[in-house]
């Protein structure tokens, strides 16, 4: 039976770190942390921590990493473009392509770049990590939900799940994965959204103010998908608010924690792909179209700051 031995991770941040971790306490030097050199020696002399313990990270430069039998990709969506130039060297002959990216765009770059054979489909959900600096709270690790794109149990998707079960990395090979995809982009899109343009803490969606809006973002979200062919209900959006709810009250959703670092979001791949897709259905987005609007003013005066 195949074995996965040696794993590629693009992207040390609060996701990458977080599983990178995981992995790397049975895959040793086998686990390779792929970045540009300038970012390799700002970690070798700053280090990270995940939860107060100091973590010392395989780090290489996209020339020193060999082929891989598994590649992750856990960068954000704007940073994919680089993070598909850095990876190049790492793919070889049978290597499988993993992508814990938000949303539902990621996939079908990575198959432009290395071929739809070697691209599976996946995401994190339920990770609550924080990252400033390098320094990483994690209140939660998450679950990984990954798949082929027809859904097959195939002997890589065994493989990996074998991995991910001697790392103790909480996984799970759903029966649609591409279902389960929409369905953490209606959670992305409704919480994460509300979260960065209000500055709220998961602790405010127990407020009726904050779940009225979600339920009014959501409701287009759902719409949306049941056009694309994906069956989301309002029992899907109910479950996210009580999830979301029980999450640590002080506990920030990354594009709250986007803001506040004053990094750009990804709103384009959130409120931007409903109100794309809504507009090629038909369907009204009102309030995705204003909340997005709101996140992507909001990003334009912080520059106009900057600049001033």
């Amino acid at each position: 039976m195949q074995k996965i031995q040696k794993v590629a991770v693009v992207g040390l941040g609060a996701v990458g770190a977080v599983v990178a971790e995981q992995l790397q306490a049975i895959l040793g030097k086998e686990l390779y942390c792929v970045m540009d050199a300038a970012r390799k020696a700002r970690y070798e002399k700053s280090g990270m921590s995940i939860n107060g313990k100091k973590i010392d990270f395989h780090s290489v430069t996209p020339d020193e990493v060999p082929p891989v039998d598994l590649l992750i990709f856990a960068t954000k969506n704007l940073q994919l473009k680089d993070a598909l130039d850095v990876a190049q060297k790492a793919v070889g002959p049978q290597t499988a392509i993993l992508s814990l990216l938000n949303g539902v765009h990621s996939e079908a770059e990575i198959e432009k770049a290395f071929g739809a054979e070697k691209t599976l489909y996946g995401f994190i959900v339920n990770l609550q990590s924080i990252n400033k600096s390098g320094v990483i709270d994690c209140a939660a690790k998450g679950i990984i939900l990954f798949g082929e794109k027809d859904n097959r149990v195939s002997e890589r998707v065994r493989a990996i799940s074998n991995l991910f079960e001697a790392a103790h990395v909480t996984h799970k090979v759903p029966e649609n994965i591409r279902f389960e995809m929409w369905k953490k982009l209606l959670m992305n899109t409704v919480f994460n959204s509300l979260g960065a343009i209000c500055r709220s803490t998961f602790g405010g969606f127990h407020s009726p103010v904050m779940q009225k809006m979600a339920r009014q973002v959501g409701r287009e979200v759902i719409a949306v998908a049941n056009a694309e062919g994906f069956p989301l209900t309002e029992e899907h959006l109910e479950e996210d608010l009580r999830i979301t709810c029980n999450y640590t009250p002080l506990g920030k959703c990354s594009m709250l924690q986007d803001v506040e670092a004053g990094r750009k979001t990804e709103n384009a791949f959130f409120c931007g792909t409903i109100c794309e897709l809504g507009k090629s259905h038909g369907i009204p987005t009102p309030y995705c179209e204003f909340l997005g609007g709101l996140l992507e003013g909001t990003e334009y005066a912080r520059e106009l700051q900057k600049k001033a």
